[in-house]
């Protein structure tokens, strides 16, 4: 397990031990979680380019990268909540996009 997996692991855990509800319900919250965090991507966006008359620039694009990260973050999280092997779920996943990846490009250079 990576050192990315393995923090993964412990927040997860975390969440677990502090959780009173069946497993089913805690997973429906986690992913609802992804959802909350997306929405502060977005409201860091409109801070960003000041689009808030009433706030201004209120973040930066550092703040933006930030609460994508968290989105990130959230979203491993409630992967290995839903898998206790969500690192190999993930790995298999993305060599699906690597080949999907790969065969765009090479039908683009075939062309």
């Amino acid at each position: 397990m990576t050192e990315t997996w393995q923090t993964i692991a412990r927040l997860a855990g975390r969440l677990e031990d502090h959780s009173t509800l069946p497993r089913e319900q805690r997973i429906l919250l986690q992913l609802l979680k992804i959802q909350e965090e997306a929405g502060e991507v977005a409201e860091a966006v409109i801070g960003a380019t000041g689009q808030n008359p009433r706030k201004g620039h209120s973040h930066s694009w550092t703040d933006v990268e930030a609460e994508v990260c968290d989105v990130i973050v959230t979203g491993m999280v409630a992967l290995l909540r839903m898998n206790p092997d969500a690192e190999a779920v993930f790995a298999t996943h993305m060599e699906g996009i690597v080949a999907r990846d790969l065969s765009a490009v090479e039908g683009a250079a075939a062309q």
